[in-house]
């Protein structure tokens, strides 16, 4: 077989994912114990062999080219199946570790995965944990994510979704604002109301609040005078302040509903849900890390 790299190639090749996946050589170079300078010679060395721009450098920014991003793809495929490779014939076993990056919804976030990460932490010591906050969506390449938690099937079939719940949402209000403004009865009641809304990053459109009628879901515009952008939690929080009326998670809002400091109101035309789906790439060779993260995520479905 003919030898196509030398140790020195393979080093680089290793820095240049490294690079990739934290997004900076500084923050590649605090990883590897190294100094910027060494990764950016390394870098330098590989696209001089390629022949290829891997990174776009500016001041304030960098960024992967269309083949850097391209290359860096297979090689991390290609380095975590030499690794798993070694684990294999040595007979260790694949212990998952190094850096997971995950974009997660505010009310996901807040309710379900922070709570749990304490746990998934100390079942896996080795694996750190970056966590994106938002409800904007994120480009898996671009920005170096291994995982996202989102609300829809993804359109990219060069993703994979797997289903984490189907979380119901119900409409409350602060038994302090129904009386001001009274309890609504019906869909057509919500007219004569304070409805809470909450525009969609991805779209820049006013999500219409999801009811049953009849055995069949509708969608139901509804207006108000306050409209939060991008943190959905934002809404909960002025409905718990007496701000209006607000279609939340149930998740949100269960511990208000409980203490009776938020009413359901609408609870004949409940019981729709919203998914939340764990979103990665499509590859042949999933890191070990990434594999944990979805199989502990899996396994607290039902709990």
């Amino acid at each position: 077989m003919t030898r196509h790299f030398d140790d020195l190639q393979l080093g680089s090749i290793e820095l240049f994912c490294l690079a990739a996946e934290t997004g900076s050589f500084t923050a590649a170079a605090n990883e590897a114990g190294i100094t910027p300078a060494a990764v950016s010679r390394s870098v330098a060395r590989l696209e001089e062999r390629l022949g290829v721009r891997l990174f776009v450098r500016t001041t304030r920014q960098m960024r992967l080219t269309e083949g850097g991003r391209n290359y860096f793809e297979q090689c991390r495929q290609a380095l975590g199946q030499l690794v798993d490779a070694e684990r294999e014939v040595t007979g260790g076993q694949s212990v998952p570790s190094g850096r997971l990056r995950i974009s997660v919804p505010t009310p996901y976030a807040h309710f379900r995965l922070l709570p749990l990460l304490p746990a998934f932490r100390r079942r896996y010591p080795q694996v750190t944990v970056d966590i994106h906050v938002s409800n904007r969506n994120i480009d898996f390449a671009d920005e170096g994510y291994d995982l996202a938690v989102r609300g829809r099937e993804p359109a990219d079939s060069s993703l994979v979704a797997r289903r984490l719940e189907d979380a119901e949402l119900v409409v409350v209000g602060t038994p302090d604002y129904l009386r001001r403004a009274g309890t609504p009865r019906t869909l057509d009641d919500l007219d004569g109301h304070e409805c809470i809304q909450y525009e969609l990053p991805s779209t820049g459109r006013r999500v219409p609040w999801s009811f049953r009628v009849n055995g069949r879901v509708v969608e139901v515009e509804t207006s108000g005078s306050c409209t939060v952008l991008e943190d959905h939690l934002a809404t909960a929080t002025l409905a718990k302040h007496g701000g209006g009326l607000m279609q939340a998670y149930r998740f949100t809002v269960q511990a208000e509903l409980a203490a009776g400091e938020l009413v359901e109101v609408l609870g004949d035309y409940g019981g729709t849900t919203r998914p939340f789906l764990l979103i990665y790439p499509h590859a042949r060779h999933v890191p070990s890390r990434v594999r944990a993260f979805i199989e502990f995520m899996l396994e607290q479905r039902g709990r």
